[in-house]
C-alpha cells in the first residue's frame, strides 16, 4: 500500500502567521495553492499546508519524525522560535513541540540520544 500525507494546519490569520511558518520550516512555501493557503513539500509524498480557516484554528496536532532532532531543533531556535514543550517518553524517544499564535502544535520527534 502506497501512502501519501497531506497534513493541514488551520489558522485564524494566514498573512500574520505565514512568516512564523517560514521561520519554523526554514524556507518559503513550495507553492501557494491560493491566496490563503501555503504548501511545503517535506519529503516524498509528504506535504504540510497552512490554510486560513478561523473556525478551526488552533486545533492541529502534527508531528514529524526526523533523523537528527537536535539539528532540526537547533536550526529552528536559531531562527528565533523557542519550543513550547520538550518531552522524553519511556522508550527514550524525544519530541519537541512548537506552537503557533493560534495554539496549533507542530512537533518534531526523534530517536533516543546515543
Amino acid at each position: 500500500m502506497a501512502l501519501a500525507l497531506f497534513a493541514g494546519i488551520p489558522v485564524s490569520d494566514y498573512a500574520a502567521v505565514l512568516p512564523w511558518y517560514v521561520r519554523l520550516l526554514g524556507r518559503a512555501p513550495d507553492f501557494l495553492a491560493h491566496a490563503t493557503e501555503a504548501v511545503w513539500d517535506l519529503g516524498a509524498d509528504q506535504s504540510l499546508y497552512v490554510v486560513e480557516l478561523p473556525e478551526h484554528a488552533g486545533h492541529a496536532r502534527v508531528t514529524a519524525f526526523v533523523d537528527d532532532l537536535d539539528a532540526v531543533v537547533g536550526a529552528i531556535t536559531g531562527r528565533g522560535i523557542e519550543p513550547a514543550l520538550r518531552e522524553t517518553y519511556g522508550n527514550g524517544v524525544r519530541k519537541i513541540t512548537f506552537r503557533d499564535a493560534d495554539g496549533n502544535e507542530i512537533g518534531f520527534g526523534g530517536a533516543p540520544l546515543g
